[in-house]
């Protein structure tokens, strides 16, 4: 008896049909798109409380210190859900690796707002607070993250998670 009910465990109900659709046919870019939208929503919490409580003048430290807290949550994810299936690495090495690239993304995404604030001087009082809050916003949480995504997943597959089809670990 085969069991045909949608691989999509953790999920509410109604969204298990399309995400298993979904990674059936895309697979990992599916899964790795999925954490990276958990990921964008942890980075963005951090980010914003960080910026708005205890670093609000340093605003740069607060995108690293959110990148740092959602690199983490990520690679729980990518390792067990979007990536399971390859191989290659001992876990000591693949962390090594997906740490090391993600420092590199982390840089790539926190270099937009760095230009932002400290190059095209969109900081108060050159600019206005809601300008300020979103040129931060736009360049850290969407052109940095975008960036850095690209980047991820390149990387992630060429030297993370390098083979198609590995032993599970």
């Amino acid at each position: 008896m085969t069991d045909d009910r949608p691989r999509a465990p953790g999920l509410p109900p109604v969204l298990r049909r399309p995400v298993a659709g979904l990674t059936e046919r895309y697979g990992e870019f599916v899964k790795f798109a999925i954490v990276g939208a958990i990921t964008f929503v942890v980075d963005t919490a951090v980010f914003v409380t960080a910026k708005s409580t205890v670093l609000e003048p340093k605003p740069v430290t607060a995108k690293v210190v959110a990148v740092l807290v959602a690199t983490i949550v990520g690679y729980v994810l990518n390792r067990e859900w979007s990536f399971r299936l390859r191989g290659g690495r001992g876990r000591p090495h693949e962390a090594l690796l997906y740490f090391v690239v993600s420092g590199i993304a982390l840089g790539i995404n926190a270099a937009p707002l760095g230009i932002s604030r400290y190059v095209l001087d969109l900081a108060t009082p050159a600019v206005s607070t809601l300008t300020e809050h979103v040129a931060d916003l736009v360049s850290a949480q969407v052109v940095g993250t975008l960036l850095a995504m690209v980047f991820r997943w390149w990387a992630f597959r060429r030297w993370v998670f390098p083979d198609e089809v590995g032993p599970l670990r």
